[in-house]
Parts: structure tokens; C-alpha cells; sequence
């Protein structure tokens, strides 16, 4: 027998970029949330006297056994750490079903990963603790952890440094997807040429950190469950109030009014200007548009949030009338990002 897990997407809520770090990596402090778009991923796993791992794909992107590139793939990393720490040996075989853009900033290879641990998990009939989950997840790639998760998720760190947020309701969502790639290392050396080359007058990281915190507590007010607990990830939401003052505005709202953005956006879209486009294709006029609209991650993708799902629709027009895919689907809470994850 084979388990098959749905890979679900994010969108980043939000993405402040700090100064490279004397480990290379940058600071970042974002919100992710997670889409109900996935890809696929199969795993066969039977105890073996020595380990192998065989990785199939069909995506010609994708790093693949008969690419000869299967150790560069996040799931391929996941898989062969989870055995060592496991203690175990198994014959391992992973196929990916690639319905998830590649180079879109939506986390897809890095839910790959995730996805691949929980299906060889249960596979074997084994099961890591969560912590040392997350471990393996940071040392994979700085967005898998994420993906143990699920929901509404506040990152920090290099985004691999993860803590649960009371969910956004489930909303209404358009997803752009150009033709066009964005390279996450391009992306961040020009953002990094670009503030080294700006006088320190505009939003500095601590403040854009203060603004994510904001949002942070924002949803935690906005919630209906107002009480520190334990998701199904098994982590404690740490320091959210545990009685916080009701809002009767929807939570999307109070998001936009902290000034969430993402700093990626600026170097992206003077790169690539049809991006830009596309983003005022998202948002709309006054009235039918988006609640929220932005680039995810480093992009290319870009989403849009909506009150309705005729606005939804309504948005989904108009950016394919430019040109450009887009699909309409919605954000996951964490209850259904677990509960819709083994497709049996």
C-alpha cells in the first residue's frame, strides 16, 4: 500500500526582510498562511536492510531520480533524515504530483517535504516527536516547519522559527500565477543592494517587526477561541492574551490597517513590471475589490483576499483577461489542513 497526502500552498500575510546575518540568512518576520491548492505526494515506504530512496516527479523542474538530482529535493532530505533520526532502514519510493507552480513563492517544495515526512510516518507505522519534526524541518529549508503546522502561522528567525496564530476563517482567495520565474537568491541580493544603497529613512525591520506583532495580536483578538491552548501540531501559542477585547470588524480589515506589506515587492516589481499589473488586477476598485492583495514570499505568485466569493470571482476575471492564469480557491484553516491531509 501507498499513503497519498495533499501538499497544501501558502501565501505570506505580510514579509519583513532584515539585514543578512553572519550565517548568510536574512532575519525575517512574516505570517503565513495556508491555501487549499496542493500538490500531490505518494509514498511507498517497506522496512529494508539498507536504505534506499527513490524520487519521481512530473515536472521537469523538479529535482528527480532519473534527473540524477534527487538529493537536492527537499522531500528526498526530509525522507533521508527522518529514517536516521527514526533509527530505521527502509526502501523509500516518493512521487510528486506537481500542480503547485514552481518558483512562485508559495512554499510548494518545502510542503513537498512536510508532506513526505507524514506519509513515510505513517508508512512505517512511526512517528517523530514534534519537536524533533521542526528540527529536522529548520535544517530542510527555512519554510518547512510551517507546513507541521498549519493554519495561520507566525514565523521569525529565518521563517523556520514557527508559532501558531488563532486562524483566519476560511476566505475567499485568487491566486495569480505569471508565466514568468523569481529567483529567491536574486530576489534577496537585490533587496540587499537596494538598502544598502537607501539612506535609513523609510520602515526599518524593527518597526516592520512591530507591525507583524501587531497583526499577530490582531487575529489573536479577532478570534473566536481567545484561550492560550495546544493545536494539533502540539505547540503552544506563546504570549497571545488569554481574554482580549471582541472586534466587530472582520480580522482582513484590522490586518491592512497595522500596514502589513511585503518587502519583496519593490525589487520584484521594478524587475518584472507586469507584476505590478497584476497586483492592481487583484485589487480592483472600491467597493468589489480585494480586502488584501500582495506578492507571496519573493513571488512570482501573487493573491488576493475577498469578502465574497462573487468579489473572488469578479477578481479572477479580470486578472485572466490581462493575460494571466489565476485560480480561485480559498485560505485553510488549521482544523482542515489536518483533517483533509491523507487523501484515502
Amino acid at each position: 500500500m501507498s499513503t497519498r497526502v495533499r501538499s497544501f500552498c501558502k501565501i505570506n500575510l505580510g514579509l519583513s526582510v532584515g539585514p543578512a546575518r553572519a550565517d548568510g540568512f536574512h532575519g525575517l518576520t512574516t505570517v503565513y498562511q495556508t491555501l487549499a491548492l496542493h500538490d500531490f505526494v505518494t509514498v511507498t515506504a517497506k522496512p529494508a536492510a539498507q536504505n534506499t530512496i527513490t524520487l519521481t516527479a512530473n515536472h521537469p523542474g523538479v529535482p528527480s531520480s532519473a534527473r540524477g538530482d534527487a538529493e537536492r529535493n527537499t522531500a528526498w532530505k526530509m525522507v533521508a533524515g527522518a529514517l536516521e533520526r527514526l533509527g530505521v532502514s527502509a526502501n523509500v519510493e516518493l512521487a510528486i504530483d506537481k500542480r503547485l507552480p514552481v518558483q512562485g513563492g508559495m512554499g510548494a517544495g518545502s510542503a513537498n517535504a512536510a508532506a513526505a515526512l507524514l506519509g513515510l510516518e505513517r508508512e512505517l507505522g512511526l512517528q517523530l516527536p514534534q519537536a524533533e519534526r521542526l528540527e529536522l524541518a529548520a535544517m530542510v529549508g527555512s519554510d518547512v516547519p510551517l507546513f507541521l503546522l498549519g493554519g495561520t502561522v507566525f514565523g521569525t528567525g529565518r521563517g523556520e522559527k514557527v508559532y501558531e496564530l488563532p486562524d483566519l476563517p476560511a476566505t475567499p482567495c485568487v491566486v495569480a500565477i505569471p508565466e514568468v520565474g523569481v529567483s529567491t537568491a536574486a530576489a534577496f541580493r537585490q533587496l540587499d543592494e537596494r538598502m544598502a544603497g537607501e539612506p535609513t529613512g523609510g520602515l526599518t525591520f524593527q518597526q516592520a517587526n512591530r507591525t507583524l506583532e501587531e497583526l499577530s495580536h490582531v487575529l489573536a483578538s479577532a478570534s473566536e477561541t481567545k484561550s492560550v491552548g495546544i493545536g494539533p501540531s502540539g505547540i503552544v501559542r506563546p504570549g497571545f492574551p488569554e481574554h482580549a477585547d471582541d472586534l466587530a470588524e472582520n480580522p482582513l480589515l484590522a490586518l491592512v490597517r497595522t500596514g502589513i506589506e511585503n518587502d519583496f515587492e519593490e525589487v520584484v516589481f521594478s524587475q518584472h513590471p507586469s507584476l505590478r499589473s497584476t497586483k492592481r488586477d487583484l485589487l480592483g476598485s472600491f467597493g468589489e475589490g480585494a480586502l488584501y492583495a500582495a506578492l507571496s514570499g519573493s513571488g512570482s505568485a501573487l493573491f488576493g483576499l475577498y469578502e465574497s466569493q462573487a468579489a473572488a470571482s469578479a477578481a479572477q476575471h479580470r486578472v485572466q483577461s490581462s493575460g494571466t492564469r489565476a485560480i480561485l480557491t480559498e485560505t485553510l484553516p488549521r482544523r482542515g489542513y489536518w483533517n483533509t491531509m491523507f487523501a484515502e
